[in-house]
């Protein structure tokens, strides 16, 4: 088997490793999650190609007896430069990739992931501060259902009643589930969050169309306040930490 190995794949973090080397993990297409050394210091020009967000082609030396990685080459082909030019593009993007992370890439369907995280990434990049938070929150819910953890909009998860569309379902953050008001339990205080009929809507269609269409449809104060709040409740359950979109 060769050691020289080659990928596609989005960095999703680069952190210090010594004094002059980093360490970089990736989303790849052929085994997910993927950790390698960067070596060399501030004159390498490997330095400005592994940087986060940008996507490619990534050639990786593996050493078998000390089950190490060396990053020999990385051909960019998506840099998203507009995704560091602006506050919330950048928070809502390290958000994305602490997501994938934490999710070890989802555990299989790799290429899906990499799909869908690029058109968020490449929506992000010219996104305005409000949209850079909903493509945030329609890649969460997106997110949710590639793990095969996402609610049902139209059904309580408890006793599983069908709900009509006017209707207010409240989500738990201590289950991660929407429940009808029967079974919310008198819903009230940090407990649980109340998703009202037009959230519920906007919801559908963020999970039907291209993040980049998304910003054809806006969301009223009220219901965007909705949105950021089940947006960072679920968030926090997959990152395990509270956290709030927006203001990270």
């Amino acid at each position: 088997m060769s050691r020289n190995q080659r990928y596609t794949a989005l960095v999703l973090r680069v952190r210090p490793q010594g004094e002059s080397n980093r360490e970089a993990f990736f989303l790849t297409a052929e085994e997910g999650i993927l950790r390698a050394t960067l070596y060399g210091g501030p004159k390498s020009k490997l330095r400005s190609q592994v940087a986060p967000w940008h996507a490619g082609r990534l050639l990786v030396y593996h050493d078998p007896v000390r089950d190490s990685r060396k990053i020999s080459d990385f051909d960019v082909e998506s840099w998203k430069p507009g995704l560091r030019e602006l506050y919330d593009r950048t928070a809502s993007a390290m958000t994305l990739a602490e997501i994938i992370l934490a999710a070890q890439g989802g555990g299989g369907g790799w290429e899906q992931a990499l799909a869908l995280a690029g058109e968020s990434l490449s929506a992000l990049e010219e996104a305005d501060e409000n949209e850079a938070v909903f493509l945030l929150i329609q890649f969460i819910w997106r997110w949710l259902d590639f793990l095969g953890q996402r609610p049902s909009l139209d059904y309580c998860s408890s006793c599983a009643c069908e709900y009509p569309p006017d209707g207010v379902l409240w989500y738990s953050r201590y289950e991660g589930s929407l429940l009808c008001p029967s079974c919310a339990h008198s819903p009230r205080g940090d407990d649980y969050l109340e998703l009202s009929p037009g959230l519920r809507r906007w919801l559908g269609i963020a999970d039907s169309i291209a993040p980049g269409n998304l910003r054809r449809y806006t969301l009223d104060a009220s219901l965007a306040g909705q949105a950021r709040s089940l947006g960072s409740a679920i968030a926090g359950g997959l990152l395990g930490r509270k956290i709030r979109i927006g203001e990270i």
